[in-house]
């Protein structure tokens, strides 16, 4: 698959909004999408809940690294996407179902 848009999440102890975050960005109304998430050195369990949706998810990549910021996590995930455009979440947000296809 050649995605539309890669979507980069960084991800630092976000277990209480991970979830609602990958399922609005799992739910897009534009199928052609990779999500890459980069677990930034987390102490919680965001690391499992990402693996639990990569499993789930084909679209879903999963990387981890030390911890090194926001920015850092964004660079790791941009080094690995495929998509034609470049999309950012944060892990404590949720977006509408067919945000990245409009902004497509």
């Amino acid at each position: 698959m050649n995605p539309k848009v890669s979507i980069l999440i960084p991800v630092y102890n976000s277990k209480a909004f991970l979830s609602r975050c990958l399922g609005s960005v799992t739910k897009q109304s534009l199928a052609e999408i990779e999500i890459i998430c980069v677990d930034d050195g987390s102490t919680d369990s965001s690391y499992s809940i990402l693996q639990e949706w990569a499993d789930k998810d084909s679209r879903i990549v999963v990387m981890r690294q030390d911890n090194g910021r926001q920015g850092k996590a964004r660079n790791t995930a941009f080094a690995v996407a495929k998509g034609e455009y470049i999309g950012m979440v944060d892990s404590d947000d949720y977006v509408p179902c067919d945000y990245f296809e409009s902004l497509y």
